[in-house]
């Protein structure tokens, strides 16, 4: 058992977690335009890309981060990554099936730095 994992349990034995709340909510709060879903790296993709809320961790990570902060700044004690939909099945309707391991592992890693700047 890793450190974390530990730390986890001894937390869970002791008091209640909270999760961090609806990350498709919070996007859309933020009005992301078409743009924004593409960014430079799909600026010629075929089709549409607008409500592609898991290519946000590639196109706009700066939003994911701060979403992830907010809700570690409102008092969750845990977060999930913003990778919901990142399954080939799922964003086979972008035609961006071959993105979903570099669309997870990015959402991994963004969820976790994010909420090692929160770690006391």
């Amino acid at each position: 058992m890793t450190d974390r994992t530990a730390l986890l349990h001894e937390r869970l034995a002791h008091t209640i977690l909270i999760l961090d709340g609806a990350m498709g909510t919070m996007i859309q709060r933020r009005k992301l335009e078409e743009q924004d879903y593409r960014g430079e790296r799909f600026a010629d993709w075929p089709s549409d890309l607008n409500g592609n809320n898991d290519l946000l961790v590639l196109t706009r990570p700066d939003v994911i981060d701060e979403i992830h902060g907010e809700y570690l700044a409102a008092g969750a004690d845990i977060i999930e990554t913003n990778s919901f939909n990142a399954t080939r099945i799922a964003i086979a309707d972008y035609g961006m099936q071959e993105l979903a391991r570099e669309i997870n592992v990015a959402a991994a890693r963004l969820a976790r730095e994010t909420a090692d700047g929160y770690s006391t």
